[in-house]
């Protein structure tokens, strides 16, 4: 397993599923960024979807698996399958064939995504919505501090949160020596760990955009 990145049916016995044997999946267009759905996956869903290489999922009224697009034609290829720091979401990044909401628009959040792709200057990179997403994650951590929660130990402990902050951007600063393509990887674990100790410091996400906005201009 590369880090949270799930390549084989192996790697599914580190997720957390729920009391029905489920996790939430927030599927992602690979290419502009834009959030497509929220659907539910079973461990047969996502043996599937790593086996196939196309977004499988477990609709709850139906009671049964299905395969996006199965009806449709609107399938989901997959680029690449991510849990969260708790292990009980995951991120799909996919390549989209037509819309993905069974109302024939292109995400089901409606022109609220599509808008906020087209305010840019140029067209978002893979994973540009995923921040605001983890702040939020964080935030409900925050608040219900689940026990077992890697996120909980950092939010409790001062001492521990801001030396894995420091451990993180040794370990960024090592890997673009090294030049390894570990970089990514290394940058994600640096963010997460940045973002908890903003979230336990009491500054939010909000203040750190408006920064950027001002030094922009």
């Amino acid at each position: 397993m590369t880090d949270r990145t799930l390549t084989s049916a192996r790697d599914l016995d580190h997720l957390t599923w729920d009391g029905r044997g489920l996790v939430p999946v927030v599927a992602q267009d690979a290419e502009d960024g834009r959030v497509l759905m929220v659907a539910w996956a079973n461990r047969e869903a996502l043996e599937q979807t790593l086996a196939t290489g196309f977004m499988h999922y477990w609709s709850r009224s139906r009671g049964r698996l299905w395969k996006k697009g199965e009806t449709s034609g609107n399938t989901q290829e997959v680029v690449s399958l991510h849990m969260d720091c708790d292990a009980d979401t995951l991120l799909a990044l996919v390549r989209m064939t037509g819309p993905a909401c069974h109302t024939g628009e292109a995400t089901c959040f409606g022109q609220v995504a599509a808008a906020a792709v087209a305010d840019n200057d140029s067209p978002a990179p893979p994973g540009s919505s995923v921040l605001p997403e983890l702040w939020s994650l964080l935030e409900a951590r925050a608040r219900e501090r689940p026990e077992g929660s890697y996120t909980t130990r950092l939010l409790n402990d001062e001492n521990l949160r801001l030396k894995k902050l420091g451990e993180e951007t040794v370990e960024v600063v090592a890997a673009l020596i090294r030049q390894d393509g570990t970089a990514p990887d290394e940058a994600a674990d640096l963010i997460y760990h940045l973002l908890v100790a903003l979230l336990a410091g009491g500054v939010s996400w909000n203040q750190v955009e408006s920064r950027l906005r001002a030094r922009r201009r």
